[in-house]
């Protein structure tokens, strides 16, 4: 069911009080979401974007043709839905910014979980003199793009990031400022004598892969797989500085719903049990399934999970053998051959 937000977002224009906007107009739709429906009368053209793979593939099924980053400039108008990163939602801005023409317009939703409110406040200090609207358990707030926005782009947007002196990230990826530590505590027992192909599932902007590069040199080649287009692209470039005769491969995949097509010696995994507003730690029981159906016989599973997740059983039921490595105050690290 798609969210109550994405009705708030258009409601500006079901009222009137935003113009509808005509067929030689040219709207972005940032951090859109399957299941939106445009008001009657909206005819701009819509440039979709989503770098979330599973929600890219909702947006797919419901033939909205999207796309997972943006292009050019010179819009009419920009649609943005909140997410419930903050960094996110100040990019999202900074990006209508860049590429909605002077008076344009920019249109942001979200719930007051999202940090809408915050966010309008924000909006207000920047000198945009937003208005708003509430609808829908949401808020809309909408302003007109000025002719000089390089003070207020610049201010939004999200800043580069340098972990452990090494590692490029950006504000809105997960665990941008530093490693994250069940990510550490398994980097703690990577293998040093790997010399096969290795798969990273749910790899981020790459930390365990370059670890896995350092503990094992030998290791013939790793494919990072993630599902976040942002993120992949900082490990493509935290792979290329840190690791540049790795041979690396990087795919853009919702591994519960389009499994590798090649089978690996060892994978490595830390997964998410978060999708989009709602805990899901199905995600990682579907991961745990993948990484056993993309393995060779005899190959190995490490991961690193919180330590209350019930994931033995799931990989009970896919490995012939399994364990626990170690675990700490939050986090365990467990191993099953196939």
């Amino acid at each position: 069911m798609s969210r109550e937000t994405l009705k708030t977002l258009f409601h500006p224009f079901v009222t009137d009080a935003v113009a509808l906007p005509d067929a030689a107009s040219r709207y972005l739709f940032l951090g859109a979401e399957a299941g939106f429906a445009k008001p009657e009368g909206f005819a701009a053209e819509l440039t979709v974007v989503q770098d979330f793979r599973p929600e890219f593939r909702r947006l797919e099924a419901s033939h909205q043709h999207p796309v997972p980053t943006v292009a050019g400039d010179g819009y009419d108008g920009a649609l943005i839905l909140c997410s419930k990163h903050k960094g996110v939602n100040e990019d999202r801005i900074a990006e209508a910014l860049q590429r909605v023409k002077a008076g344009g317009l920019v249109l942001v939703a979200g719930a007051k979980e999202d940090g809408i409110l915050p966010l309008r406040k924000q909006l207000d200090r920047l000198g945009f003199a937003p208005e708003s609207m509430p609808k829908y358990h949401g808020v809309v707030v909408w302003f007109t793009v000025p002719a000089d926005i390089s003070v207020q782009a610049s201010t939004l947007a999200a800043k580069p990031v340098t972990v452990d002196g090494r590692f490029e990230t950006r504000s809105g990826l997960f665990s941008h400022a530093h490693a994250d530590e069940g990510s550490e505590l398994l980097a703690s027992r990577l293998p040093t004598n790997f010399d096969g192909n290795a798969a990273d599932f749910g790899a981020g902007w790459g930390y365990l892969s370059v670890m896995l590069a350092d503990a094992s040199p030998r290791t013939n080649r790793i494919d990072l797989f993630e599902a976040s287009h942002e993120a992949l692209e900082h490990a493509k470039r935290n792979l290329a500085h840190n690791c540049p005769d790795l041979t690396a491969r990087f795919f853009w995949q919702d591994l519960g719903n389009e499994p590798p097509k090649e089978k690996y010696d060892l994978v490595i995994m830390n997964p998410p049990f978060h999708e989009g507003h709602a805990a899901e730690p199905s995600i990682g029981a579907a991961m745990i399934k993948a990484a056993a159906d993309a393995l060779r016989g005899g190959g190995d599973l490490l991961m690193v999970a919180n330590r209350g997740l019930p994931y033995e059983p799931i990989v009970a039921q896919h490995f012939k053998q399994h364990g626990e490595v170690c675990r700490n105050a939050r986090f365990k690290v467990l191993w099953a051959k196939r």
